[in-house]
């Protein structure tokens, strides 16, 4: 599988099946995703597209990971809360700089909870961390914030 950013969207994910079908889950950043089926034929061309609500989201989830419920497990979004993944660019203006210059809990009120590097994972980086572009940041806030810290850091 796949994953391409989709600035101002959300990220696709694209996956071929041991089958040879070709599909992809667009996650939109209000929540909803978008599951596309390719023709065989024709890689290119869609034959199906279904647009899903959060709820259906999460009903498709179930029914595909039944196994994924712990009374341990975090459900954001019944907080109103979101966690997303955010994709540094190496164009960005914060590759190369500290995670605290961004001020990203302060003016978003949403909060890096950790960075994805290569094959390694930062849990809770400090404000002295030093971004890179590539690098991965898993935040969590309201949607509102996500959207604003996803502003902040596609600034080029």
């Amino acid at each position: 599988m796949s994953a391409t950013p989709l600035p101002g969207i959300g990220v696709k994910y694209d996956l071929t099946t041991r089958e040879h079908e070709h599909m992809s889950v667009i996650a939109h950043r209000d929540g909803t995703r978008t599951v596309n089926l390719y023709r065989s034929d024709d890689p290119d061309a869609c034959a199906r597209s279904l647009h899903l609500t959060v709820a259906e989201s999460a009903a498709l989830i179930d029914a595909l990971m039944p196994a994924h419920h712990s009374p341990n497990l975090l459900h954001t979004t019944d907080l109103g809360l979101v966690a997303e993944r955010i994709e540094l660019a190496a164009t960005s203006h914060w590759n190369g700089r500290l995670l605290g210059e961004t001020r990203m809990r302060t003016d978003t009120g949403a909060s890096i909870v950790a960075v994805l590097r290569r094959a390694e994972a930062i849990p809770s980086p400090a404000p002295d961390f030093r971004l890179a572009g590539g690098d991965t940041l898993i935040v969590i806030g309201t949607r509102e914030g996500i959207e604003a810290a996803a502003q902040i850091l596609g600034r080029e």
